[in-house]
């Protein structure tokens, strides 16, 4: 069929047009997209500064840039986008192009829940919408919502204080979640999410402050911690040019009564009587110095004004808002760990995975000089009261402890008795700690008890401080907190209702609900509520009970009474104290980690655990490797016979002997513990002879290497270990004994019967001498 060729050339002339302007309109559409969310909103204060390098045709939100966990700020500042390479968000844009937002099901989530065994990768503004809490400091962590640091459950003991945004000032519900935030220190000041994040943006770094108490340190902090980004910049109202140029005029004019000066009232010389002095504390009032009757050199003025509302005692020699004085109950407390407002990430991504790597990140700088600690018996709870209660208290003082008056707790003044005493001071604190006043309820599942004299001496506070201590200084695991306790000071799990199970049992108040909850009719309700009406009026739920129906809610409002209102304020000094070196922040920051520190009894050492703790050093020498091989086989199937009793020891011996611990710390060892090997030594001809009797273990505690005697079999390791380590248990109680007798007249007696005691580790003295093969 034939065509006529401009109607040809005209129609297709159209088409390529159309297609033209279709690409181009496309084109204009995906550099316009950020290249990692792929949305293309431009809000500053959400999503940080939207970038468009136009000679790569690419966009990128600045925020989505921090957050992604592949891409980092290699270069300067003026380079690429923010000192984020083009080539590196290239990179960026292939590795996420594989992954899946949880949230919208499209491609190219750059965003991943930094907890290593969660796999959940979303895209920024998604991540807003699926409650991931990004960070924007150190590393730039983000954390999906099950893993997500969460705000402490402390309110204002002031429950008349309108609930409403601090910010926008709109009625806001004070329930804690991901969209509501409140302040750290006044505890009265809730804000939503979006308000508080948008006042950072316009406040930024220098003036971003609670709307409400006006405090800075601590409230950028936690909401660094919660997932506000602060810009790094002055606030945006001080960056408008001559914004506030009227503020820099200079008020030159005399306002007294009756002014003496002949050139008028706006006439100030540089100097001498007619010099005008503007009020000291106001500003905004001046006179002459002979209208007021000053003298030629005074320089200090206060209006009358400003006078009469001071009742003449306005001091221009200091500040007009005095310090803050400090509360009886106050107490020094070491300032809490700060966090580096910095938004240059690192280039390496490290991940912590359990308790003991982020306790030990809190180990603090030790001093040269440790603080002592003298335990009376064993009275470690009144020994370490007496510590964090003196003036002087520092806590990342190393400690030195020495037991007194009791020969069962003396320990040696040695390097390795120090430690040990250390250890064992830890282990009964912990201890009688948990038998205390200020816990009440069953073992191992403890709630703080409300005690009026523990209030006074403001020993929740003391107790905090001391568990803090523990944890940090080498302690055992603390293991007897409720899950009610610990959901009370880390509100872990957050979407967790309290409820009677949480109450603690056989307590007069705990009876007092359950018997409101058992109510089957609307007689027994109203009969049980008559019986308990004093509790009720304490509580503020003396209503009305029409139906049933009103006895989960009066249950409720019983149970949050009980365990968290009438405790606020042990609670309150309980976290002060746990804020020491820092433990409640960290524990804080993820606290799902640590919850098997603080409530769940340590589990029972076994020779899996043992086993994975030390680490070989090996010989460089092939012919003393040849030899050691064998040895670590004995010693692993040494703690396997150890862990199902076949030895005379057992693994606690075993720990103790070789780290000086009875129980494993929760902060892990420092020094790391190691292993090493001992070697016979000696020659018959010219073949070397392989002697295993007289060779036995050798521990160093103090830095927690372990040296094993190299047999040619089994049955001697066995017996060479066994050996020495139960001479070492029972014998370590008796030379403490003796170093507390201090009686040089049986020094001769005490050496024989020392002989007597290590006779078997002094028999084959000849092929006794090894060599440390480190």
């Amino acid at each position: 069929m034939k065509r006529c060729s401009a109607g040809w050339d005209a129609t297709c002339t159209g088409s390529i047009h159309r297609d033209m302007k279709k690409a181009g309109r496309q084109q204009d559409a995906d550099m316009d997209c950020c290249v990692l969310c792929r949305s293309s909103q431009d809000d500053p204060a959400m999503f940080g500064e939207k970038v468009t390098v136009k000679e790569h045709k690419l966009s990128v939100h600045y925020l989505c840039l921090l957050t992604s966990c592949g891409v980092y700020q290699r270069g300067n500042e003026n380079e690429g986008v923010f000192g984020f390479l083009v080539d590196d968000i290239k990179k960026e844009i292939r590795r996420s192009a594989r992954l899946t937002c949880s949230g919208c099901k499209k491609k190219g989530a750059s965003v991943g829940c930094y907890v290593r065994s969660c796999r959940r990768t979303v895209h920024f503004p998604c991540g807003r919408k699926q409650s991931f809490v990004s960070q924007f400091t150190g590393l730039f962590p983000s954390f999906c919502r099950e893993h997500s640091p969460s705000q402490s459950l402390a309110v204002s003991p002031d429950v008349s204080l309108p609930r409403s945004c601090s910010i926008c000032l709109d009625p806001i519900d004070p329930v804690l979640s991901y969209s509501i935030l409140k302040c750290p220190s006044c505890l009265a000041s809730w804000f939503h999410r979006e308000c508080v994040q948008r006042q950072a943006h316009s406040a930024g770094l220098f003036f971003f402050r609670c709307t409400l108490c006006n405090n800075k340190e601590n409230f950028q902090e936690e909401m660094l911690r919660m997932g506000i980004y602060i810009p790094e910049r002055d606030a945006s109202w001080e960056l408008e040019a001559n914004a506030y140029s009227e503020l820099l005029e200079v008020y030159e004019r005399c306002d007294a009564l009756t002014c003496l000066c002949s050139n008028g009232r706006t006439h100030s010389a540089k100097s001498g009587w007619f010099e005008v002095l503007r009020c000291g504390l106001c500003g905004s009032t001046g006179t002459h110095r002979k209208c007021s009757g000053l003298n030629s050199n005074d320089t200090d003025w206060v209006c009358s004004d400003c006078s009469q509302t001071t009742d003449g005692k306005a001091s221009l020699g200091a500040s007009p808002r005095g310090g803050q004085r400090r509360s009886l109950l106050s107490k020094c407390l070491m300032p809490p760990i700060q966090s580096s407002i910095s938004y240059r990430r690192s280039s390496l991504s490290v991940r912590s995975g359990s308790a003991e790597e982020l306790l030990q990140s809190l180990l603090p700088q030790l001093h040269p000089l440790s603080v002592q600690v003298e335990v009376s018996g064993d009275q470690a709870l009144l020994a370490g009261l007496d510590l964090v209660r003196r003036p002087d208290f520092d806590p990342s003082h190393p400690l030195s402890v020495r037991f007194v008056g009791e020969r069962r707790t003396s320990f040696p003044s040695s390097p390795q008795g120090s430690e040990a005493a250390k250890l064992h001071f830890l282990k009964l604190l912990l201890r009688q700690i948990q038998d205390s006043v200020v816990f009440e309820g069953p073992d191992g599942s403890k709630n703080l008890a409300l005690d009026s004299h523990a209030l006074r001496e403001d020993l929740y506070f003391d107790v905090g401080c001391l568990l803090a201590l523990s944890l940090v200084h080498g302690g055992p695991s603390i293991g007897f907190f409720s899950r009610a306790l610990y959901q009370c000071l880390f509100n872990h799990p957050s979407s967790g209702p309290l409820t009677i199970a949480h109450m603690t049992p056989e307590t007069h108040f705990t009876r007092q609900v359950i018997r409101i909850a058992e109510a089957q009719t609307l007689k027994d309700l109203k009969e049980a509520a008559a019986s308990n009406w004093e509790f009720l009026e304490l509580a503020g739920c003396k209503r009305p009970i029409s139906s049933l129906d009103d006895r989960e809610a009066l249950v409720e409002a019983l149970v949050g009474f009980t365990v968290i209102t009438r405790m606020q304020l042990p609670l309150q000094r309980f976290r002060e104290g746990l804020r020491t070196l820092g433990v409640f922040q960290q524990v804080q920051l993820l606290p799902s980690f640590f919850f098997d520190v603080f409530c769940q009894a340590a589990d029972r050492l076994s020779a899996q655990t043992l086993g994975r703790l030390f680490t070989v050093c090996f010989s460089e020498d092939e012919d003393k490797l040849n030899r050691e091989t064998p040895v670590i086989t004995f010693w692993r199937h040494f703690l396997v016979e150890t862990e199902v009793g076949r030895c005379s020891i057992s693994l606690q011996d075993l720990l103790h002997f070789a780290t000086g611990f009875e129980d494993l710390p929760v902060g892990g060892f420092f020094p790391p513990p190691s292993i090493s090997f001992l070697h016979p030594t000696g020659v018959k001809g010219k073949e070397e002879e392989w002697e295993d009797q007289g060779l036995f273990p050798q521990s160093e505690p103090h830095s927690r290497h372990l040296l094993l005697p190299v047999t040619s079999s089994y049955q001697a390791f066995k017996s060479s270990m066994e050996q020495a380590i139960s001479h070492h248990v029972h014998l370590l109680p008796m030379e403490s004994w003796r170093r507390r007798r201090g009686d040089e007249e049986e020094e001769v007696e005490e050496e024989e019967e020392e002989e007597f005691v290590l006779a078997p580790f002094k028999r084959n003295k000849k092929t006794a001498n090894w060599t440390n093969s480190i």
